[in-house]
Protein backbone atom coordinates (compact mmCIF):
# COMPACT_ATOMS: atom_id res chain seq x y z
CA UNK A 1 0.00 0.00 0.00
CA UNK A 2 1.30 3.48 -1.01
CA UNK A 3 0.81 6.15 1.55
CA UNK A 4 1.62 10.01 1.17
CA UNK A 5 2.11 11.66 4.80
CA UNK A 6 1.88 15.43 3.88
CA UNK A 7 3.55 17.96 6.47
CA UNK A 8 2.80 21.71 7.27
CA UNK A 9 6.38 22.78 7.58
CA UNK A 10 5.31 26.64 8.81
CA UNK A 11 6.45 26.56 12.45
CA UNK A 12 8.19 23.37 14.39
CA UNK A 13 4.79 21.66 15.75
CA UNK A 14 3.91 19.83 13.02
CA UNK A 15 7.49 18.38 12.00
CA UNK A 16 7.98 17.72 15.57
CA UNK A 17 5.14 15.49 15.98
CA UNK A 18 5.99 13.63 12.55
CA UNK A 19 9.55 12.50 14.08
CA UNK A 20 7.41 9.69 15.68
CA UNK A 21 4.51 9.12 13.37
CA UNK A 22 6.79 8.45 10.01
CA UNK A 23 8.39 5.30 11.64
CA UNK A 24 4.68 4.12 12.29
CA UNK A 25 3.27 4.78 8.94
CA UNK A 26 6.71 3.27 7.44
CA UNK A 27 5.52 0.01 9.00
CA UNK A 28 1.85 0.15 7.62
CA UNK A 29 2.43 0.91 4.23
CA UNK A 30 5.15 1.86 1.38
CA UNK A 31 5.41 6.08 3.15
CA UNK A 32 6.04 8.85 0.67
CA UNK A 33 6.66 12.38 2.67
CA UNK A 34 5.87 15.45 1.84
CA UNK A 35 6.69 18.83 3.33
CA UNK A 36 5.62 22.60 2.23
CA UNK A 37 6.53 25.76 4.23
CA UNK A 38 9.74 28.08 4.15
CA UNK A 39 9.26 28.87 8.23
CA UNK A 40 10.60 25.66 9.99
CA UNK A 41 13.37 25.70 12.63
CA UNK A 42 13.74 21.78 13.27
CA UNK A 43 15.68 19.34 11.80
CA UNK A 44 13.60 16.51 10.01
CA UNK A 45 15.87 13.24 9.76
CA UNK A 46 13.57 10.87 7.40
CA UNK A 47 14.02 11.48 3.51
CA UNK A 48 11.64 14.02 1.63
CA UNK A 49 10.09 12.89 -1.59
CA UNK A 50 7.99 16.29 -2.24
CA UNK A 51 9.55 19.53 -0.87
CA UNK A 52 7.04 22.90 -1.52
CA UNK A 53 7.07 26.49 -1.14
CA UNK A 54 3.38 25.83 -0.39
CA UNK A 55 1.37 28.71 1.71
CA UNK A 56 3.39 29.99 4.65
CA UNK A 57 2.39 32.09 7.11
CA UNK A 58 4.82 34.69 8.11
CA UNK A 59 5.49 35.24 11.68
CA UNK A 60 6.30 39.30 12.76
CA UNK A 61 8.10 40.68 15.57
CA UNK A 62 5.59 42.12 17.35
CA UNK A 63 3.03 39.16 18.34
CA UNK A 64 1.08 38.08 15.47
CA UNK A 65 1.46 36.94 11.68
CA UNK A 66 2.88 39.59 9.25
CA UNK A 67 0.18 39.69 6.73
CA UNK A 68 2.33 41.94 4.20
CA UNK A 69 5.07 39.26 4.45
CA UNK A 70 2.73 36.99 3.87
CA UNK A 71 1.64 38.62 1.04
CA UNK A 72 5.29 38.85 -0.35
CA UNK A 73 6.14 35.89 -0.13
CA UNK A 74 3.05 34.38 -1.77
CA UNK A 75 3.48 33.48 -5.11
CA UNK A 76 -0.22 32.23 -6.79
CA UNK A 77 1.12 30.67 -10.00
CA UNK A 78 4.00 28.59 -8.64
CA UNK A 79 1.17 27.11 -5.77
CA UNK A 80 -0.31 26.38 -8.70
CA UNK A 81 2.00 24.73 -10.37
CA UNK A 82 2.78 22.43 -7.12
CA UNK A 83 -1.13 20.90 -6.76
CA UNK A 84 -1.06 20.42 -10.40
CA UNK A 85 2.48 18.46 -10.72
CA UNK A 86 1.42 16.27 -7.14
CA UNK A 87 0.11 12.98 -8.24
CA UNK A 88 -1.65 12.13 -5.19
CA UNK A 89 -4.07 9.68 -7.48
CA UNK A 90 -0.70 7.52 -7.63
CA UNK A 91 -1.18 6.77 -3.50
CA UNK A 92 -3.90 4.55 -1.89
CA UNK A 93 -4.15 6.44 0.76
CA UNK A 94 -3.13 10.71 1.55
CA UNK A 95 -2.53 11.53 5.35
CA UNK A 96 -2.34 15.16 5.60
CA UNK A 97 -1.13 17.27 8.69
CA UNK A 98 -2.82 20.98 7.51
CA UNK A 99 -0.80 21.08 4.25
CA UNK A 100 -2.15 23.31 1.87
CA UNK A 101 -0.31 21.51 -1.38
CA UNK A 102 -1.89 17.89 -1.14
CA UNK A 103 -4.99 19.47 0.53
CA UNK A 104 -5.66 21.01 -2.61
CA UNK A 105 -4.30 18.15 -4.98
CA UNK A 106 -6.73 15.79 -3.86
CA UNK A 107 -9.89 18.30 -4.09
CA UNK A 108 -8.77 18.77 -7.76
CA UNK A 109 -8.45 15.43 -8.88
CA UNK A 110 -11.60 14.10 -6.50
CA UNK A 111 -9.31 12.05 -4.07
CA UNK A 112 -10.06 11.07 -0.35
CA UNK A 113 -7.69 13.26 2.14
CA UNK A 114 -7.63 12.08 5.40
CA UNK A 115 -6.81 15.06 7.87
CA UNK A 116 -5.02 14.27 10.77
CA UNK A 117 -3.89 17.62 12.48
CA UNK A 118 -4.32 19.69 15.58
CA UNK A 119 -6.40 22.04 13.16
CA UNK A 120 -8.65 19.57 12.96
CA UNK A 121 -9.55 19.30 16.52
CA UNK A 122 -9.39 23.11 16.74
CA UNK A 123 -12.66 23.01 14.37
CA UNK A 124 -14.73 20.47 16.30
CA UNK A 125 -17.73 21.96 17.46
CA UNK A 126 -17.22 21.12 20.86
CA UNK A 127 -13.56 22.17 21.15
CA UNK A 128 -13.40 25.34 23.23
CA UNK A 129 -13.41 28.47 21.27
CA UNK A 130 -12.52 32.30 22.36
CA UNK A 131 -15.37 34.64 23.98
CA UNK A 132 -14.76 36.73 20.75
CA UNK A 133 -16.18 35.41 17.14
CA UNK A 134 -13.63 35.71 14.35
CA UNK A 135 -15.72 33.64 11.59
CA UNK A 136 -12.82 34.94 8.93
CA UNK A 137 -10.26 33.48 10.61
CA UNK A 138 -12.44 30.04 11.08
CA UNK A 139 -12.68 29.89 7.65
CA UNK A 140 -9.34 30.63 7.01
CA UNK A 141 -8.28 27.63 9.13
CA UNK A 142 -11.36 25.52 7.37
CA UNK A 143 -10.05 26.19 3.93
CA UNK A 144 -6.74 26.39 4.20
CA UNK A 145 -5.81 22.64 3.65
CA UNK A 146 -9.46 21.35 2.57
CA UNK A 147 -9.73 17.20 3.73
CA UNK A 148 -12.36 14.71 3.36
CA UNK A 149 -12.36 13.32 6.75
CA UNK A 150 -11.01 14.84 10.29
CA UNK A 151 -8.98 13.29 12.93
CA UNK A 152 -7.62 15.84 15.49
CA UNK A 153 -4.99 16.30 18.36
CA UNK A 154 -5.99 18.14 21.31
CA UNK A 155 -5.28 19.28 24.96
CA UNK A 156 -8.43 16.94 25.81
CA UNK A 157 -10.74 14.66 23.95
CA UNK A 158 -13.17 17.13 23.83
CA UNK A 159 -15.20 14.71 21.08
CA UNK A 160 -15.23 11.26 19.19
CA UNK A 161 -11.88 11.67 16.50
CA UNK A 162 -10.12 13.96 19.06
CA UNK A 163 -7.56 12.51 20.65
CA UNK A 164 -4.77 13.72 23.35
CA UNK A 165 -1.37 15.29 21.83
CA UNK A 166 1.20 13.31 20.12
CA UNK A 167 4.06 13.29 22.80
CA UNK A 168 7.28 12.48 20.54
CA UNK A 169 9.42 10.23 22.83
CA UNK A 170 12.52 12.33 23.08
CA UNK A 171 10.35 14.31 25.68
CA UNK A 172 9.24 11.18 27.27
CA UNK A 173 12.49 9.48 27.79
CA UNK A 174 13.26 13.21 29.11
CA UNK A 175 14.99 13.06 32.93
CA UNK A 176 13.23 15.97 34.52
CA UNK A 177 14.52 18.14 37.39
CA UNK A 178 14.34 22.16 38.44
CA UNK A 179 17.50 23.86 37.59
CA UNK A 180 15.35 27.06 38.32
CA UNK A 181 15.43 28.73 34.91
CA UNK A 182 12.27 29.96 32.79
CA UNK A 183 12.45 28.46 29.40
CA UNK A 184 11.06 31.08 26.93
CA UNK A 185 10.02 30.54 23.23
CA UNK A 186 7.79 33.47 21.77
CA UNK A 187 8.19 33.41 17.68
CA UNK A 188 6.37 36.23 16.89
CA UNK A 189 8.28 38.46 19.28
CA UNK A 190 11.42 40.42 18.37
CA UNK A 191 14.56 40.10 21.50
CA UNK A 192 13.92 43.48 22.03
CA UNK A 193 11.02 43.21 23.13
CA UNK A 194 11.63 39.97 25.20
CA UNK A 195 13.94 41.98 27.04
CA UNK A 196 12.42 44.87 27.36
CA UNK A 197 9.30 43.04 30.18
CA UNK A 198 11.66 40.00 30.90
CA UNK A 199 14.51 41.85 32.19
CA UNK A 200 11.74 43.28 34.60
CA UNK A 201 12.01 40.38 36.55
CA UNK A 202 15.81 40.29 37.79
CA UNK A 203 15.54 37.83 40.07
CA UNK A 204 14.00 35.30 37.45
CA UNK A 205 16.92 33.29 34.95
CA UNK A 206 15.50 33.44 31.46
CA UNK A 207 16.44 31.18 28.73
CA UNK A 208 15.03 32.78 25.15
CA UNK A 209 14.60 30.68 22.06
CA UNK A 210 15.12 33.32 19.71
CA UNK A 211 13.76 32.65 15.93
CA UNK A 212 15.10 36.35 15.23
CA UNK A 213 18.66 36.03 16.82
CA UNK A 214 21.74 34.38 15.42
CA UNK A 215 24.26 34.09 17.77
CA UNK A 216 24.14 33.32 21.57
CA UNK A 217 23.84 36.43 23.79
CA UNK A 218 22.84 37.31 27.03
CA UNK A 219 21.70 40.49 28.88
CA UNK A 220 21.40 40.44 32.70
CA UNK A 221 19.15 38.40 33.72
CA UNK A 222 18.10 37.08 30.01
CA UNK A 223 20.14 34.54 27.65
CA UNK A 224 19.25 34.64 23.73
CA UNK A 225 20.27 31.36 21.90
CA UNK A 226 18.97 30.43 18.28
CA UNK A 227 16.40 27.63 18.05
CA UNK A 228 17.93 24.33 18.15
CA UNK A 229 15.93 20.65 19.02
CA UNK A 230 18.63 19.40 21.67
CA UNK A 231 19.45 22.74 23.41
CA UNK A 232 15.31 23.13 23.45
CA UNK A 233 14.92 19.79 25.07
CA UNK A 234 17.50 20.20 27.64
CA UNK A 235 16.29 23.53 28.60
CA UNK A 236 12.50 22.15 28.88
CA UNK A 237 13.59 19.33 30.88
CA UNK A 238 15.26 21.59 33.68
CA UNK A 239 12.87 24.53 33.48
CA UNK A 240 10.73 25.39 36.37
CA UNK A 241 8.29 26.76 34.18
CA UNK A 242 7.64 27.40 30.20
CA UNK A 243 5.98 31.28 28.65
CA UNK A 244 5.32 30.71 25.12
CA UNK A 245 2.78 31.05 22.54
CA UNK A 246 -0.08 29.12 22.45
CA UNK A 247 0.35 27.24 19.99
CA UNK A 248 -0.19 23.14 20.34
CA UNK A 249 3.20 21.00 21.08
CA UNK A 250 5.28 23.18 23.16
CA UNK A 251 2.60 23.47 25.48
CA UNK A 252 1.22 19.98 25.46
CA UNK A 253 4.89 19.29 26.13
CA UNK A 254 5.25 21.12 28.77
CA UNK A 255 1.90 20.02 30.49
CA UNK A 256 2.92 16.55 30.10
CA UNK A 257 6.35 17.24 31.67
CA UNK A 258 4.71 18.78 34.69
CA UNK A 259 5.97 22.30 34.51
CA UNK A 260 4.36 25.99 35.13
CA UNK A 261 2.98 26.90 31.79
CA UNK A 262 1.81 30.87 30.64
CA UNK A 263 0.63 31.18 27.32
CA UNK A 264 0.81 34.26 24.96
CA UNK A 265 -1.44 33.78 21.57
CA UNK A 266 -0.85 35.40 18.44
CA UNK A 267 -2.69 38.59 17.45
CA UNK A 268 -5.04 37.79 14.39
CA UNK A 269 -4.07 34.30 14.75
CA UNK A 270 -7.47 31.87 15.06
CA UNK A 271 -6.39 28.35 16.15
CA UNK A 272 -3.66 30.16 18.91
CA UNK A 273 -6.71 31.89 20.25
CA UNK A 274 -9.19 28.74 20.71
CA UNK A 275 -5.83 27.15 22.20
CA UNK A 276 -5.63 29.92 24.10
CA UNK A 277 -9.27 29.21 25.50
CA UNK A 278 -9.18 26.08 26.29
CA UNK A 279 -5.78 26.02 28.22
CA UNK A 280 -7.15 29.10 30.30
CA UNK A 281 -10.27 26.43 30.49
CA UNK A 282 -8.14 23.98 31.92
CA UNK A 283 -6.29 26.30 34.44
CA UNK A 284 -3.19 27.89 32.56
CA UNK A 285 -2.70 31.76 32.85
CA UNK A 286 -2.91 33.36 29.38
CA UNK A 287 -2.22 37.09 28.59
CA UNK A 288 -2.96 39.10 25.57
CA UNK A 289 0.33 40.23 24.90
CA UNK A 290 4.25 40.77 26.23
CA UNK A 291 3.93 44.03 27.44
CA UNK A 292 4.65 45.96 31.05
CA UNK A 293 1.28 46.49 31.60
CA UNK A 294 1.16 42.56 32.67
CA UNK A 295 4.17 42.65 34.38
CA UNK A 296 2.07 42.13 37.34
CA UNK A 297 -0.06 38.88 36.11
CA UNK A 298 3.55 37.42 35.01
CA UNK A 299 4.67 38.33 38.72
CA UNK A 300 1.55 36.60 40.03
CA UNK A 301 2.76 33.29 37.75
CA UNK A 302 6.21 33.19 38.82
CA UNK A 303 5.55 33.07 42.73
CA UNK A 304 2.32 30.83 42.60
CA UNK A 305 3.73 27.46 42.76
CA UNK A 306 0.63 25.18 41.49
CA UNK A 307 0.85 23.41 38.65
CA UNK A 308 -1.95 22.32 35.55
CA UNK A 309 -1.63 18.39 35.20
CA UNK A 310 -2.34 16.37 32.81
CA UNK A 311 -2.32 12.77 31.66
CA UNK A 312 -1.40 11.72 27.88
CA UNK A 313 -0.90 8.19 27.10
CA UNK A 314 0.81 6.67 24.19
CA UNK A 315 -1.47 6.22 22.01
CA UNK A 316 0.09 7.20 18.88
CA UNK A 317 0.70 4.05 17.33
CA UNK A 318 -3.30 3.07 17.80
CA UNK A 319 -4.26 6.00 16.12
CA UNK A 320 -2.19 5.71 12.51
CA UNK A 321 -3.31 1.83 12.72
CA UNK A 322 -6.77 2.95 12.81
CA UNK A 323 -6.82 5.55 10.11
CA UNK A 324 -4.91 3.40 7.69
CA UNK A 325 -7.20 0.11 8.36
CA UNK A 326 -10.54 2.67 8.46
CA UNK A 327 -10.03 4.28 5.30
CA UNK A 328 -7.05 2.07 3.27
CA UNK A 329 -9.85 -0.25 2.55
CA UNK A 330 -11.94 2.27 0.83
CA UNK A 331 -8.71 3.29 -1.00
CA UNK A 332 -7.88 2.31 -4.45
CA UNK A 333 -5.32 3.89 -7.11
CA UNK A 334 -6.78 6.23 -9.73
CA UNK A 335 -7.02 3.64 -12.67
CA UNK A 336 -9.05 6.15 -14.96
CA UNK A 337 -8.00 9.79 -16.01
CA UNK A 338 -9.80 12.58 -13.77
CA UNK A 339 -11.59 15.88 -14.76
CA UNK A 340 -9.61 18.30 -12.62
CA UNK A 341 -11.94 21.35 -10.74
CA UNK A 342 -9.12 24.11 -10.75
CA UNK A 343 -8.47 24.47 -14.71
CA UNK A 344 -6.15 27.84 -13.97
CA UNK A 345 -5.29 30.37 -11.68
CA UNK A 346 -8.87 32.55 -11.95
CA UNK A 347 -10.62 29.11 -10.62
CA UNK A 348 -7.78 28.99 -7.96
CA UNK A 349 -8.43 32.42 -7.02
CA UNK A 350 -12.25 31.87 -6.81
CA UNK A 351 -11.21 28.84 -4.09
CA UNK A 352 -8.30 29.85 -2.32
CA UNK A 353 -8.16 31.96 0.68
CA UNK A 354 -6.35 35.39 -1.06
CA UNK A 355 -9.77 37.91 -0.22
CA UNK A 356 -10.08 35.68 3.12
CA UNK A 357 -6.03 36.79 3.93
CA UNK A 358 -7.38 40.76 3.00
CA UNK A 359 -10.23 40.54 5.16
CA UNK A 360 -8.04 39.64 8.06
CA UNK A 361 -5.75 42.16 7.34
CA UNK A 362 -8.17 45.01 7.50
CA UNK A 363 -10.30 44.22 10.33
CA UNK A 364 -8.28 42.09 12.66
CA UNK A 365 -4.54 44.27 12.24
CA UNK A 366 -3.51 47.38 11.17
CA UNK A 367 -3.15 48.46 7.51
CA UNK A 368 -0.22 50.38 7.12
CA UNK A 369 -0.02 52.17 3.72
CA UNK A 370 2.28 49.59 2.44
CA UNK A 371 0.37 46.59 3.49
CA UNK A 372 -2.90 49.06 1.44
CA UNK A 373 -0.74 49.34 -1.62
CA UNK A 374 -0.48 44.94 -1.61
CA UNK A 375 -4.27 44.52 -1.27
CA UNK A 376 -5.26 46.93 -3.82
CA UNK A 377 -2.66 45.57 -6.43
CA UNK A 378 -3.85 42.32 -5.51
CA UNK A 379 -7.97 43.74 -6.56
CA UNK A 380 -6.55 45.32 -9.26
CA UNK A 381 -5.02 42.22 -11.30
CA UNK A 382 -8.58 40.22 -10.34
Amino acid sequence: MKILYAIQGTGNGHLSRARDIVPILSKLGQLDILVSGIQADVAFPFPVKYRFKGLSLIFGKKGGVDVLATYQKSNLRQLLEEINGLPVEDYHLVINDFEPVSAWACFNKGVPCIGLSHQAAVLDKKAPKPKRLDPIGKATLKHYAPVTTRYGFHFQAYNEGIFTPVIRQEIRQLKVSDQGHYTVYLPAYADKRILKVLSQFEAVRWVVFSKHGKGRYSVGNVSFQPINNEAFLGSLAGATGVLCGAGFETPAETLYLGKKLMVIPMKGQYEQQCNAAALKKMGVPVIKSLRKKYCEVIEEWLSDPSIVLADYPDQTEAILRMVVEKHAAKATLAGAAVSPKISGVKDFKKLTRWKILAEIAERNLPVTGALKRVLRKRKDKK
